[in-house]
C-alpha cells in the first residue's frame, strides 16, 4: 500500500478510485430517482412543466456522471498543476456541455407538447417553432463561447473578430438575411398563417408552408407559388380567410326606352330581392347614372359570411328572381346597341 505511483501511494489511487465511483454512483442513482419522482409526480398534475423537466434530466449522460466522478476523486490525489487545471477545465465543459443538453432537451420537450395543442391554430404553431429555433442558437451559440473561454480562448477578441466577419458575411448574404428577418416578421407579425387563402398582386392560393427563406402557395389551378418572404412583405397582400363578411356591389342595366313609372319601381323591387335572401345585411339601391347604352342601377348589400360559394349562392338566386320579375313588368334588360344617324344628301341642307 505504500507504492509510490506518480508521486501518490496506492493507497491513495484505490481511495481516489473508490472516491470517482462513489460519487458517480451516486450521481447515477440521484438521476434515477429524480427522474423516477418527477414521472410519478406528473403522472398526478395538469402542469407540463414537471414532464418537461423530466425529458430534461432523463437527458443526463453516463459520460458526464463519470467524468464528474473522476474529477472529484482526482482532489484526492497529489498531481502536477497543469493536471488539475486539466481536470477542473475538463468537469466544467461536461458540465456546460449538461446543461447545453438539459436546456435543448426542454426546449424541445415544450416545442412537442405545443405543437400537440395547438394543432388547429398554425399561426401559434408557426410562432413556437421560430422562437424554438432562435432559442436554440442562442442557447448553443452561448455554450461554444464559454466552453472557448474556459479553454482560455480570448473570446473578446474572438467576438471582435467575429463580429466583423459578420458584417462581412452580412453584405455578401443580404438577401438570404433579408429572407430570414422577413420569415421571422412573418411569424412573429402573423399577416397570415399556414392554411390561409391570399392573394399577392395578381396571384392567389393557399398557404402550405412559412419558410426562412420562401413561403409557398398552393393555387387554384394546383400549382405551387413560392414568393421569397422579403419580397412578400413588399406586396400589397388580401388575406380572404380574416374576412368577416363580403361587401357585394353589382349594377342592373335597364333600356332607355323604359317608361319612367317602371323606372320608379325598380330600387324598391332590389331592395325586396336582396332583402329577401338570407344572411344578408341590404344596403342600398339606387338609380346610378345614365350612360351610352343603358340607364344603371346600383346595389349594394352584405353577405353576412366569407363563403365565397354562399356569396354566390345569393348573388345567383337575386339574379334569377330578377329576370322573373322584370319579365312580368315587362322591363327589358339593355344590351350593348349603336344608333347610327344617315342624312339623306340629296336633301337640301337646312340653315
Amino acid at each position: 500500500m505504500n507504492v509510490v505511483f506518480f508521486d501518490n501511494t496506492t493507497l491513495a489511487w484505490l481511495t481516489a478510485l473508490g472516491i470517482a465511483a462513489g460519487v458517480a454512483l451516486a450521481l447515477y442513482v440521484a438521476k434515477k430517482l429524480g427522474v423516477h419522482h418527477l414521472r410519478k409526480l406528473a403522472e398526478r398534475t395538469e402542469t407540463r412543466l414537471d414532464d418537461i423537466a423530466v425529458e430534461a434530466l432523463d437527458g443526463t449522460r453516463l459520460l458526464a456522471i463519470v467524468i464528474m466522478g473522476l474529477f472529484a476523486g482526482s482532489k484526492f490525489l497529489v498531481l502536477p498543476p497543469e493536471v488539475h487545471l486539466f481536470a477542473a477545465r475538463a468537469a466544467i465543459v461536461t458540465g456546460l456541455i449538461q446543461a447545453a443538453v438539459w436546456g435543448h432537451r426542454a426546449l424541445r420537450a415544450w416545442l412537442t407538447d405545443y405543437y400537440q395543442n395547438r394543432a388547429d391554430d398554425p399561426a401559434r404553431a408557426t410562432s413556437a417553432a421560430a422562437v424554438g429555433f432562435i432559442a436554440q442558437t442562442v442557447l448553443w451559440t452561448v455554450l461554444l463561447l464559454m466552453v472557448l473561454d474556459n479553454l482560455g480562448v480570448n473570446i473578446t477578441t474572438l467576438v471582435a473578430s467575429l463580429g466583423i466577419g459578420g458584417i462581412a458575411v452580412a453584405l455578401a448574404v443580404q438577401n438570404i438575411l433579408g429572407d430570414l428577418f422577413a420569415s421571422l416578421s412573418i411569424v412573429l407579425d402573423k399577416p397570415f398563417v399556414v392554411g390561409d387563402f391570399i392573394i399577392v398582386d395578381k396571384y392567389l392560393g393557399t398557404v402550405e408552408y412559412v419558410g426562412l427563406k420562401t413561403t409557398r402557395l398552393r393555387s387554384l389551378g394546383g400549382e405551387q407559388l413560392v414568393f421569397s418572404n422579403a419580397d412578400l412583405l413588399k406586396s400589397r397582400l388580401q388575406n380572404m380567410t380574416r374576412m368577416s363578411r363580403r361587401r357585394v356591389v353589382f349594377t342592373v342595366a335597364v333600356a332607355y326606352e323604359t317608361p319612367t313609372d317602371k323606372l320608379r319601381l325598380i330600387p324598391p323591387l332590389l331592395t325586396e330581392l336582396v332583402k329577401a335572401q338570407e344572411g344578408v345585411t341590404f344596403d342600398r339601391a339606387h338609380f346610378a347614372g345614365m350612360v351610352a347604352p343603358s340607364l344603371n342601377f346600383d346595389v349594394v348589400y352584405w353577405v353576412e359570411s366569407a363563403d365565397y360559394v354562399r356569396y354566390m349562392d345569393i348573388q345567383q338566386e337575386i339574379y334569377l328572381q330578377l329576370m322573373d320579375r322584370f319579365a312580368a313588368l315587362e322591363i327589358e334588360f339593355a344590351f350593348p346597341t349603336q344608333r347610327l344617324h344617315l342624312h339623306d344628301a340629296r336633301e337640301p341642307a337646312t340653315t
